[in-house]
């Protein structure tokens, strides 16, 4: 269990286990307007926006582990959650030390988290304390993770980055860098480089998800710490799905706030076959070339009904095509068959 634990393991064991969800959602036929991961769980949301492969998110995240193992075993670092402190004292606390120490996570309002050498986050903490913070809790963590003290981590990483091929994402993906919605393609190797010395700006991610217009956030994935962050920072609905069970829920909850979204349970097929659905009512006309035995990338137009395009979330092979040139079709009717790759 301990060796399951440590960072080049847990990594990899999470981002497979968020991959397993993700299918399983995909299969009951949602798919999300936009995505945003915390940390590591970047790499998911990559992933499921085409932006990277499974295969390459595998190597991508097997490799970030142990760069990042091996540069805590290089420097001896730790974190602490600092608890009841607005962020401008969170940065000043850490400030006022003369020991190594950074702000890591901006995890929720209240809910700041720290890291760097030992003595410089105990020092900070305290600073904190006297700021008016109503605890730091020391996290149970291999390294300080997130600052300079991952620099090394971050060098050996590039070397991997630069051997995969980004494609611009499915749906914009709002990143821990800088908390903006990223849409192009070449800026990611940059982006989750930077990522690994830079702290986390996961409450301005909810925030400018919340600025976009989105009122459902769904986390994916074992733990459901995403979503208590979710519920403190901003409103809508935030549901969990860690489980087969889950998906029940994840249903009924979205079918409150959306109605339309119960036409789209049931659209997917098995674990390897996904069909494509149209994003509106009106007449569709396929695009040229899209007959059976077609390669699709992710976010390929397959087609419009009226001036909507018809974008797939999926890539795979055309098994069959599902409505005709002309046809008057309805909001999520599908219009293709395609199985994975």
């Amino acid at each position: 269990a301990d060796e399951l634990k440590a960072t080049r393991n847990s990594q990899l064991s999470t981002f497979v286990l968020s991959m397993v969800v993700l299918d399983a959602v995909e299969r009951i036929g949602l798919v999300p307007s936009i995505a945003a991961g915390h940390s590591l769980g970047e790499y998911s949301a990559l992933t499921a926006t085409g932006v990277i492969s499974f295969e390459d998110g595998v190597r991508l995240v097997a490799e970030r582990g142990e760069a990042m193992q091996d540069a805590a075993e290089m420097t001896t670092g730790t974190m602490a959650a600092v608890l009841g402190l607005d962020d401008d004292k969170v940065v000043e606390a850490c400030g006022s030390v003369s020991e190594e120490v950074w702000v890591a996570n901006y995890n929720a309002p209240g809910q700041v988290v720290i890291a760097g050498s030992p003595a410089g986050v105990e020092a900070a903490g305290a600073a904190a304390k006297e700021l008016g913070a109503k605890r730091a809790m020391p996290l149970a963590v291999g390294g300080a993770f997130h600052t300079p003290f991952m620099a090394s981590a971050g060098d050996r990483l590039a070397k991997a980055l630069s051997t995969v091929r980004f494609r611009a994402p499915a749906v914009p993906v709002v990143t821990n860098l800088d908390a903006s919605a990223h849409e192009g393609a070449d800026e990611w190797a940059d982006l989750l480089r930077a990522q690994l010395t830079s702290p986390v700006r996961w409450r301005q991610s909810l925030y400018r998800l919340e600025e976009l217009g989105v009122t459902s956030f769904v986390e994916l994935g074992p733990g459901a710490a995403l979503t208590g962050m979710a519920k403190r920072t901003v409103g809508g609905t935030t549901v969990s799905v860690a489980k087969p069970s889950d998906l029940d829920s994840l249903i009924s909850d979205l079918e409150s706030t959306d109605p339309a979204t119960g036409s789209s349970v049931g659209e997917n097929l098995f674990v390897t076959e996904r069909v494509v659905v149209t994003p509106s009512a009106g007449l569709f006309t396929p695009r040229q070339g899209l007959d059976v035995g077609a390669d699709i990338a992710v976010g390929e137009v397959l087609g419009h009904v009226g001036d909507d395009p018809v974008v797939s979330p999926f890539e795979g092979t055309v098994m069959g095509v599902m409505a005709y040139e002309g046809e008057r079709v309805t909001a999520r009717q599908p219009v293709a068959w395609l199985r994975t790759r």
